[in-house]
């Protein structure tokens, strides 16, 4: 599909990394529209220019943009579109959309979690749910926080898509003052790191919760590295070198900043909260909770060494308490 300077742009999703999305794609000239579930949260934005649930301090103007609760008119005139929908949700929203809609779209996914009813990446589902050739698919990933794009504090995105002039034009329409973009041809090594990433932040949360110090916290991230390129190893044998920003740079602002949820979200199992009281406090989706099931099943099924993986599997889905099980992780690590 060829793309003209000015393709329209669709993102899906009112929660904080679409609003940042929004926030970055409307410094560009591009068509841009906007879908969210909530018609009340549409009516604020309308009115105040501002997101009223997250980054509020983001303003937009609104005549510019094309917000709007329905989905189908809203893909069905898009060129381009980034799915930014908590991943336990994307199949819900999507499963009324017909196949031919979405086939000859450019669908990215800024997701960081597996798609609970297929247990698949999200490039993997788009693909085999709606027919879209993968050279069609794309992802952008971090290191990046939606609270400090919304400050405009200088950050990265990694744009991969195995068609590298399509990941090309994404990141142009990506770039602005305060984001610097680079591109990758390896769609599933960036989509599967974009997710396990969220699983060693949770590992860091439950080890801060317990009062385990900086000095483990080291060993137990230059351990969790070393996991991830096993794993997309594994999963998608190519050349690739997991130091960059797309996989190892992602996962230290998810395992180290105040802004991760995922971090936040393991902290609170860590100091013995419930996963459903942790939930209901957050009041935010934790998307390595959900990924961690997933990531379980595949790493087995392709027979991966993954103890820090199975930790976390082991204290949030058999409920095995975590001090017990972080000693025993201890004496696995190097």
């Amino acid at each position: 599909m060829a793309l003209a300077k000015h393709s329209s742009i669709l993102v899906i999703g009112g929660g904080s990394w679409a609003t940042a999305l929004i926030k970055i794609l409307s410094q560009n000239k591009s068509p841009l529209s906007w879908w969210m579930r909530d018609q009340s949260a549409i009516e604020h934005l309308k009115e105040h220019s501002h997101n009223p649930k997250y980054l509020q301090s983001a303003t937009f103007d609104t005549q510019r943009i094309e917000i709007s609760e329905d989905l189908l008119q809203l893909v069905t005139s898009a060129e381009i579109i980034i799915i930014a929908v908590p991943s336990a949700f994307v199949h819900g929203t999507l499963k009324h959309i017909p196949k031919d809609v979405l086939r000859n779209k450019i669908v990215f996914s800024a997701l960081k979690g597996m798609i609970p009813e297929t247990n698949a990446i999200p490039a993997r589902y788009l693909h085999k749910t709606f027919e879209i050739p993968y050279e069609n698919i794309g992802i952008i990933c971090g290191p990046c926080h939606a609270e400090e794009v919304a400050m405009e504090r200088l950050s990265y995105l990694t744009v991969a898509c195995s068609n590298v002039k399509i990941a090309q034009i994404i990141a142009q329409k990506l770039s602005c003052r305060y984001i610097k973009t680079s591109i990758s041809d390896d769609l599933f090594g960036t989509e599967f790191s974009a997710i396990l990433k969220n699983v060693y932040a949770l590992a860091t949360g439950i080890c801060a919760g317990i009062g385990y110090g900086d000095n483990f916290q080291a060993v137990l991230i230059s351990n969790s590295i070393r996991e991830i390129e096993k794993f997309i190893d594994a999963i998608h044998p190519i050349h690739r070198d997991t130091k960059t920003s797309a996989y190892l740079g992602d996962l230290l602002v998810t395992a180290y900043s105040k802004f991760s949820r995922n971090r936040t979200f393991g902290f609170m199992i860590g100091k013995g909260y419930s996963v459903k009281t942790a939930q209901l406090e957050m009041n935010m989706i934790a998307e390595g909770y959900y990924a961690v099931k997933s990531l379980h099943e595949i790493k087995q099924e392709f027979d991966v060494e993954m103890p820090i993986l199975e930790t976390v599997y082991s204290i949030l889905y058999e409920r095995k308490a975590p001090k017990k099980e972080l000693k025993s992780l201890t004496d696995q690590l190097d």
